[in-house]
C-alpha cells in the first residue's frame, strides 16, 4: 500500500486524556471536548471510493490497541462444577479466542460486533459438538445453569470480562430448547431436509449471503418445519400449552444452528455462524440516541449561527462515540438514523457537511475506528499486545438523506456505499510496556465507572 496511513501518538498522552475525560464527565457539563483532544499526526494519501459492497475494497490498516490484559491474565485453573458434560477441550483454542474477543477492558465496547457474536457462536458449537454423544441439541435447565457458569469461569480465567452474561444478555435458557418441540438428533433429521440444509449452509459467501440469504432462508425453512411439530404433540396431549409462533420458530432456529455445528468442524462452524450474525449486525445502528433537545435548539431557526450549531453537533456526536465500536455499514445506518431524527425536527440543511462529520465520528475513539463489515477477532500477542483491525482508510463524509426515509438497503446495487474492507497490507505498531498497561487499565476503569 503505497504511502498508506501513518499514525503515531504517545500512550501517556492517551492515558492523561482518558483521566481528564473522566474528571470532565464527573465535574462539568457536556461540551465539544472529544474532537481534537488526542493529538495525532495522520496522512491520508487516498480516500476510499464509493463502491458497491461487491467491489474490490482498499486494504485495512490495523489499529493496535494497548493491552491491559497482559499483566492481569489469570493463569490459575478455574474451579468448575464437574456437572457440565460439554467438551471444552475440543474447542480450547476457540475458547481462548473468545476470551480475547471479550477481554475485560474492551468487552462493553466490542460487545455488539465482536464479543457477543463470538460468545454466541461458541455456545452453539459446544452444544452442537456434544450432540454427537448425547443425541440432543439442548441442555435441561439444571445442566444449562452449570454449563453457562463453567463457560464463564473458563473465559474469565483467560482474561475475559466477568460480566459477559449481562453484557451479551446470555441466560441458561439460551442453552435449552426453549419452546422448540424438537431437540433430539433423530427427530430433527426425520423432520428437516438435512441434505438441502447442509448444501445451503455448509459453505457461505460472507459478502453475498447477507443479500442473497441462501443459508438464512434454508435455516428459516428448517426452523418452521420443526416448529410445526408442536401440533403433533397437541394431538397427543390436549393440555400442551402452545407458545407464540414467532418465539417457537426463533427457538427452533437455535436448534438448526446447533445441528449445523454438529456437522462441521468447530473452526468452519465458527466461520459460518459469525458470517450469519454479521448479516444481522450490519442492518441496524447499535447506538442509543440520547436526548436531542440541545442539538435541535442549537441548529434550529434555519441554522442562523453555524458555530453554535456545530458545537452542539460535535458535543452530541462525542456522546455517541463513547458507546461502542461500530462497523462501516453500521456507521452508515447510524448517520442516516440521526439525520432522519433531525429532519423530523425541521432541520433540513446538511449539518454533516457543514460541521465536517464523517462516518468515523460515529464509532468509539477520537481517531474514529470503524471495524470491518466482515467478521473479525481481536488478536492478543505477548509481545505486540492487543490488535484489532480498523478501517482507517474509510475517511468518508457522513451522508445526509435527501428525503425523510431511511436509505435503500446496501444490497441495492445502485446504492453507492463504502466498500467492504480487505485484509491489511501494512501495519503500524505501538509498543506497550508493563507500566503503560497498568496506567491504561486504571484510566479505562475510571472511564467506565464514570460514564
Amino acid at each position: 500500500m503505497g504511502g498508506g496511513v501513518a499514525q503515531s501518538f504517545n500512550i501517556y498522552l492517551l492515558i492523561v486524556f482518558l483521566l481528564l475525560l473522566c474528571l470532565h464527565e464527573s465535574c462539568c457539563t457536556p461540551s465539544n471536548y472529544l474532537k481534537g483532544s488526542v493529538m495525532m499526526d495522520k496522512r491520508v494519501d487516498a480516500l476510499l471510493p464509493e463502491n458497491s459492497p461487491t467491489a474490490a475494497p482498499l486494504p485495512l490498516l490495523p489499529l493496535l490497541a494497548p493491552s491491559p490484559l497482559t499483566p492481569f491474565t489469570n493463569s490459575t485453573v478455574p474451579k468448575l462444577s464437574g456437572l457440565c458434560m460439554l467438551n471444552f477441550t475440543a474447542v480450547g483454542s476457540m475458547m481462548s479466542v473468545t476470551s480475547t474477543d471479550c477481554m475485560a477492558g474492551f468487552a462493553p465496547y466490542l460487545a455488539n460486533v465482536v464479543c457477543c457474536p463470538q460468545l454466541e457462536a461458541i455456545l452453539v458449537i459446544l452444544i452442537g459438538q456434544s450432540s454427537k454423544y448425547t443425541n440432543t441439541f439442548a441442555l435441561n435447565g439444571t445442566l444449562a445453569t452449570h454449563c453457562l457458569s463453567d463457560i464463564e469461569k473458563i473465559l474469565v480465567s483467560q482474561g475475559a470480562n466477568d460480566s459477559l452474561p449481562n453484557i451479551c444478555s446470555i441466560h441458561p435458557s439460551n442453552l435449552t430448547e426453549g419452546s422448540c418441540p424438537v431437540n433430539d438428533v433423530s427427530g430433527f433429521e426425520s423432520t428437516v431436509d438435512t441434505s438441502n440444509l447442509l448444501a445451503a449452509c455448509g459453505k457461505i459467501d460472507a459478502v453475498n449471503e447477507c443479500c442473497e440469504q441462501v443459508c438464512q432462508n434454508a435455516i428459516s425453512e428448517a426452523a418452521k418445519k420443526l416448529s410445526l411439530k408442536v401440533y403433533d404433540f397437541l394431538s397427543l396431549d390436549g393440555t400442551h400449552t402452545l407458545s407464540d409462533h414467532s418465539t417457537r420458530v426463533s427457538d427452533c432456529r437455535s436448534i438448526v444452528l446447533r445441528w449445523l455445528a454438529s456437522k462441521l468442524d468447530p473452526s468452519h462452524a465458527k466461520e459460518i455462524l459469525r458470517g450469519l450474525s454479521n448479516c444481522k449486525i450490519n442492518k441496524v445502528c447499535p447506538l442509543d440516541f440520547p436526548n436531542m433537545s440541545h442539538l435541535i435548539k442549537g441548529c434550529s431557526n434555519g441554522i442562523s449561527n453555524q458555530t453554535a450549531c456545530c458545537i452542539a453537533v460535535n458535543s452530541y456526536v462525542s456522546r455517541l462515540q463513547r458507546q461502542s465500536f461500530v462497523t462501516n455499514l453500521q456507521a452508515l445506518n447510524c448517520a442516516a438514523s440521526l439525520a432522519l431524527k433531525l429532519r423530523k425536527a425541521n432541520i433540513s440543511e446538511n449539518i454533516y457537511n457543514m460541521c465536517d462529520i464523517g462516518l468515523k465520528d460515529f464509532s468509539l475513539q477520537e481517531s474514529g475506528c470503524l471495524l470491518p463489515s466482515l467478521p473479525s477477532d481481536v488478536i492478543f500477542d505477548q509481545s505486540a499486545g492487543v490488535t484489532f483491525l480498523c478501517d482507517l482508510n474509510d475517511n468518508i463524509p457522513a451522508p445526509w438523506p435527501s428525503t425523510s426515509q431511511l436509505p435503500a438497503s446496501s444490497c441495492n446495487k445502485t446504492v453507492k456505499i463504502p466498500a467492504l474492507p480487505a485484509a491489511a497490507s501494512g501495519q503500524s505498531r505501538l509498543d506497550i510496556t508493563y507500566q503503560d498497561s497498568l496506567l491504561l487499565l486504571v484510566a479505562s476503569a475510571a472511564f467506565t465507572i464514570l460514564v
